[in-house]
């Protein structure tokens, strides 16, 4: 541990130094300009000869102005000639021929402070993520002979047996063989609220042992864990460009270009006509042109809003897997979205408790109960998470009946529990309306006798009738519910979420089917939200896929282009929410610097604006738009 601390602390003191290095030309050129200025202003007969003037203002300008013009040489060797370093060195160049040293200087500081915003927003905005790369444990302690053994995650293997203790991390995905207990989930799913969870159940890297020690037996390598899987989408999301983006890239190599070529002209035509015809007149306003023309502020910005973006939402758990999903987002219109472990939490619940006359409730209850206990199926789990805490003895004797239920004895009494058909075997009478109900249904008879049934369905997530209602807000027109369940429970859900268009009963192709159907309108920009291995194609034929992905499986987080990591409905909003913000920060950012170049341009053109005025409309305009991108969280 200590060595740990000592590689951290280190690490810290490098980067610390680091960032003190790398404001040291910004401060250095900031004095002499200002010491300079000083001087200009209130002791010119200090520069006894002119060259003393220059060497002054030359050594401001070295610290931030060489590396421009090593990057604009760096540059035409690469064959971009025209870049916005190339617009900078002629500028600044220039300014020195024509003796304006002060603004020369000004132009390269700024720019050089401008960088200097951009990599502490972009430093701010990969924070987040790499708060997750410092969660994935690099050790795991592997149980050989009984005895935790520290091994390198890298090396557990399938199958093998690990020991979490409290406050520890998981390193692998694999099964809980423990019995029921408390994880964090906060670094998969951006919820502190622990989650439970029970022996056999699915446990993931990233996740903290909040409440005991447990053992869990590794089901994936290192490489291929949830968390693994996460760090991958967010390292290369910014890889994938969105459209805005790109446009500015080749907009800027063709626009830079046309930009000098118009600079030489202010210099040359007016020679043509121009009487008297003063060059270094002419050329300052060429040199002014110049740098209001710099599309430092596209460049730097929009890139930067976008990924601010992608870490605004992966803060909230939501994985983007480029910058390009964040402008789909904005024009979604239409959301088509599973049922069973999308709007629903995929798990088994008690619904309804329907004793028959003269029977008591909680006794119906606690037989059904007692007889579950001796299952391991998912709806015996959920009748005895819903009778927690009731008792009326144990059943003895039981025996399952193939595909009907279970007989047995609880209190000296002959009882059934199962489906309707268990009851038609032993003769027992029921009332009709039993063969009615449409949901999952446990029917209970003691002493050859109807007692009542319990109802079991899968429960509607919290926030799911909100996520719906805010869709709307949002401007989505038309919500769709796709389910392979039966018809009336897919409709009778759609109902309690206020969702009009719901089919039930669908194999994968259906789907499939339906979302094609839905596609037809040209108009529809399509997002499709699912969790399961048969959502895939469907997830892929959308126009943004959406997967839940705590507990989704790996074939629909595989192929959508959003995973939503703690499976909560709403945070399909929140994506929406982030698409926009996003997209409204770079629109503010391309009106902003295209507003002001075109006002100090015009100005410049008349004569009426200076090389500081040229500066505000690059570098300052550029530190404004990069302080909007960085207002993305």
């Amino acid at each position: 541990m200590s060595t740990d601390h000592d590689h951290t602390t280190q690490q810290k003191t490098n980067g610390g130094t680091a960032a003190w290095r790398a404001y040291l030309p910004a401060i250095t050129a900031f004095v002499l300009l200002i010491g300079g200025i000083a001087i200009d202003q209130l002791s010119p007969q200090f520069w006894q000869q002119p060259w003393w003037r220059f060497v002054w203002y030359l050594a401001a300008y070295l610290p931030v102005g060489w590396p421009v013009l090593m990057s604009a040489v760096r540059a035409i060797g690469k064959g971009d000639v025209f870049s916005e370093f190339l617009l900078m060195s002629l500028a600044t160049i220039g300014a020195f021929y024509i003796a304006e040293y002060p603004e020369g200087v000004a132009v390269m500081l700024f720019y050089a402070v401008g960088e200097l915003f951009q990599n502490a927003a972009v430093k701010r905005a990969k924070r987040n993520i790499q708060a997750l790369l410092d969660v994935r444990p690099d050790t795991a302690n592997v149980m050989k002979d009984g005895v935790p053994v520290e091994t390198p995650a890298a090396e557990v293997k399938v199958g093998d047996t690990i020991r979490i203790r409290v406050g520890d991390r998981v390193p692998l995905d694999g099964k809980l063989l423990s019995d029921k207990a408390a994880f964090d989930t906060a670094a998969l799913t951006g919820e502190s609220v622990p989650r439970s969870i029970e022996k056999d159940a699915a446990v993931l890297a990233g996740m903290i042992a909040t409440d005991k020690v447990v053992d869990m037996q590794v089901t994936k390598p290192f490489g291929e864990s949830s968390l693994a899987r996460i760090l991958d989408l967010v390292q290369n999301a910014a890889k994938s460009k969105a459209p805005t983006e790109l446009f500015i890239r080749r907009f800027a190599r063709i626009y830079t270009p046309i930009v000098v070529t118009l600079a030489v002209g202010i210099v040359l035509v007016p020679m043509l006509v121009a009487d008297p015809y003063v060059f270094n007149d002419w050329l300052y306003r060429a040199l002014i042109f110049l740098v209001i023309s710099c599309p430092c502020a596209l460049v730097i910005s929009i890139p930067l809003g976008y990924f601010g973006g992608i870490g605004a939402a992966s803060r909230k758990g939501i994985l983007l897997k480029g910058g390009n999903y964040l402008d789909v987002l904005t024009k979604v219109n239409t959301v088509v979205m599973d049922k069973t472990g999308t709007m629903t939490a995929g798990v088994f619940a008690v619904q309804e408790v329907k004793p028959a006359a003269g029977t008591d409730a909680q006794r119906l209850v606690g037989v059904v109960k007692a007889m579950e206990a001796h299952s391991t199926h998912p709806i015996a789990k959920a009748v005895m998470r819903y009778a927690d805490g009731t008792n009326v003895g144990e059943a003895t004797n039981v025996e399952e009946i193939s595909g009907h239920g279970m007989r047995g004895t609880v209190q000296g009494q002959e009882v059934l529990v199962g489906n309707a058909k268990l009851l038609r075997k032993f003769n027992v009478a029921y009332p009709p309306e039993v063969d009615a109900v449409e949901e999952t249904i446990v029917v209970a008879a003691i002493g050859g006798a109807y007692v009542g049934y319990l109802t079991v369905a899968d429960s509607i997530k919290a926030d799911a009738q909100h996520a719906v209602t805010e869709l709307r807000t949002l401007g989505v027109r038309d919500i769709v519910m796709l389910s392979g369940d039966k018809t009336a429970i897919t409709q009778r859900v759609a109902v309690k979420l206020g969702i009009t268009k719901a089919f039930g009963d669908l194999l994968p192709e259906d789907k499939v089917t339906k979302m094609q159907e839905v596609k037809k309108d040209p108009t529809a920009v399509v997002a499709f939200v699912g969790d399961g291995i048969n959502d895939a194609p469907v997830l892929a034929l959308s126009d943004v896929g959406i997967a839940m992905g705590g507990l989704g499986s790996d074939a629909a987080i595989e192929t959508a282009d959003v995973v939503i990591q703690n499976d909560q409905p709403s945070r399909i909003v929140e994506a929406i929410r982030i698409g926009k913000a996003t997209k409204r920060v770079v629109t503010q950012n391309i009106v902003l610097a295209f507003g002001v170049k075109a006002i100090v341009l015009i100005l410049g053109a008349g004569g009426l604006a200076t090389l500081w005025e040229a500066v505000f409309a690059d570098v300052g305009v550029a530190l404004v738009a990069i302080v909007n991108a960085a207002r993305m969280r």
